[in-house]
């Protein structure tokens, strides 16, 4: 497993996550209901999102946004592949993310 900072763009994940910050996602660990998440849909190969993971869903996850009106999500694109789970803010406000 590798670890990766990314930064965030967009309101989805508002207010937990806000545009501009930095967060630290594990690649390759595995998800739990709650977890915020990294994702890609089939439907959008190279875009790498930002999501709070629901529940297991067929071969995916069932991901949404924590500002349903700002957010692209399962309820759009259907289940999503979790590619690593964000375990910390770097930047602005250094902290461990909890899952809900």
């Amino acid at each position: 497993m590798r670890w990766r900072r990314v930064g965030i763009r967009g309101p989805s994940m508002s207010p937990t996550l806000s545009d501009g910050d930095v967060v630290l996602a594990r690649f390759g660990a595995a998800p739990a209901p709650g977890d915020v998440v990294l994702v890609r849909w089939s439907e959008r190969p190279g875009q790498l999102s930002v999501k709070r993971a629901a529940h297991p869903d067929g071969d995916g996850w069932w991901v949404l946004g924590d500002n349903p009106d700002g957010s692209t999500d399962s309820r759009m694109l259907g289940p999503a592949h979790v590619v690593g789970v964000v375990r910390a803010r770097l930047y602005p406000r250094p902290g461990r993310l909890r899952a809900r």
